[in-house]
């Protein structure tokens, strides 16, 4: 059953009319009545309050809603845009997120699309600010009203749209536990703060991750130079069987470890290959690993 039949099924179960629990929520009837048909879900405190008026949990309430979410998108969205007449550098502090995308499209716009299926409050809790400056696009995502970094890594998807005409140079920061750029093309990535997994697909730059964390990095499809920078870390990456690169070592006491079907071997990198997979920083390790990397 969907939230609306069960809301019915429960208030009627309670012999308790719709005026009636509009007054214990502190709502309108016609709020009542547009949950109970369908046209739209209160706010995480109501939500709450009738899951503690029922004994019926808030994930029961919203059991199908989730199912649906997880096939079509998301329970809690907002969408900001801003139309670009050139190209641009695009400097963004994102934040917290759980996962954050980074795409390009033949749109002349930058989108950012916010979504969540835990943060019913999502459109009162962040704000996306794009300020457009001569040859630059920031992009600031704002946490409000006690929103934490740390809840918003826990349920708050990021994906943002570029204008692949305009691109010159992206500039990400941001604390996610996932990080996806596709179908990326642009002189220069530079990617600073902590990502746990990085997937890079149909990606042509010269990526630069500032990332102090063990990261599994997976290469589906990429094109030119990854830097790893890293102090007293330990990273993965694992690249394609047919993945040609040349391996430099800088920094202080990093090392590269190679591997193939789980056993260390003999480095495989190619000494005249036009990619580049550059360890830079200190004490820290990366183990390059061949297969196939999952998106």
């Amino acid at each position: 059953m969907t939230f609306a039949e069960k809301l019915k099924n429960a208030r009627k179960n309670a012999g308790m009319s719709q005026e009636a629990l509009a007054e214990k929520l502190g709502v309108s009837r016609q709020a009542v009545t547009k949950w109970e048909t369908e046209r739209g879900i209160p706010d995480i405190d109501n939500l709450i309050t009738i899951s503690n008026l029922f004994g019926i949990s808030v994930d029961e309430f919203l059991s199908q809603e989730k199912e649906a979410a997880v096939r079509k998108g998301y329970l809690y969205e907002s969408k900001t845009e801003y139309d670009i007449d050139g190209r641009k550098r695009f400097d963004m502090k994102l934040g917290g997120a759980s996962s954050l995308f980074v795409t390009s499209t033949d749109s002349e716009k930058v989108l950012v699309r916010l979504a969540s299926n835990e943060i019913a409050t999502l459109e009162t809790d962040f704000n996306v600010r794009i300020d457009d400056i001569k040859g630059r696009i920031d992009v600031d995502v704002n946490r409000y009203n006690k929103m934490t970094e740390a809840k918003a890594k826990e349920g708050l998807f990021i994906e943002v749209l570029l204008p692949n005409k305009y691109l010159s140079h992206v500039e990400l920061e941001s604390n996610c536990d996932e990080l996806h750029i596709n179908n990326l093309a642009c002189e220069q990535v530079e990617f600073r703060g902590k990502a746990n997994k990085v997937f890079l697909e149909s990606v042509e730059a010269a990526l630069e991750l500032d990332c102090n964390i063990d990261m599994d990095i997976k290469i589906v499809d990429f094109t030119g130079s990854l830097e790893i920078n890293q102090i007293t870390s330990t990273s993965r990456l694992t690249v394609p069987e047919n993945f040609p690169f040349r391996a430099l070592v800088k920094g202080f006491s990093n090392s590269v470890i190679y591997e193939s079907n789980g056993e260390v071997v003999e480095d495989f990198s190619d000494a005249n290959a036009e990619n580049i997979v550059e360890l830079n920083g200190i004490k820290s390790e990366l183990l390059i690993c061949r297969g196939k990397a999952v998106n």
